[in-house]
């Protein structure tokens, strides 16, 4: 009986291994979709890629440190970022007009909790990061998208050279 168990797990397994393959490449695919609506601002970046990591401060006076930044295209960045404040903050990366928009949802649900590839939130005195790849010249912009706080200043935006 042991051994007829042991013969069929075996066989199994390697059916396993492809479902999960299946499975984490359709997770790749979503993000991928995802990511289609954020055309020109770039996309997740892997660790190994990072060419430099630069310092982002988030503060209670609804300010960014730096508020801007200068990348080349193609670089890799991981952005280490660090919430001075009491409050919760957080950092968004997209263009202006998706950020406007996802701001306008969190004011109509402040409650909404998300993690995405292109965003850090903080609580108070905490510290994160994300790595990401500017692969086209332009502006890409970021901000807090809690409510009122991109409102109140809370932005700032990367020049892709």
């Amino acid at each position: 009986m042991k051994k007829t168990l042991s013969v069929i797990v075996l066989t199994l397994l390697p059916g396993l291994a492809l479902a999960a393959g299946e499975h984490g490449g359709h997770q790749g695919h979503d993000m991928a979709s995802m990511n289609q609506g954020m055309h020109g601002v770039g996309q997740p970046g892997k660790a190994a890629d990072v060419s430099r990591t630069i310092e982002v401060v988030m503060g209670d006076d609804m300010r960014f440190s730096p508020a801007h930044i200068e990348v080349k295209e193609g670089e890799t960045i991981r952005l280490f970022v660090k919430n001075a404040g009491k409050l919760a903050h957080e950092l968004v990366i997209g263009d202006i007009e998706s950020l406007r928009e996802h701001a306008e949802m969190m004011r109509q649900m402040p409650d909404m909790k998300h993690a995405e590839a292109n965003m850090v939130s903080l609580q108070p005195g905490q510290r994160g990061g994300l790595v990401w790849k500017f692969d086209q010249p332009g502006t890409v912009d970021f901000a807090c998208l809690l409510p009122g706080h991109m409102e109140a200043g809370m932005k700032g935006s990367i020049q892709v050279m």
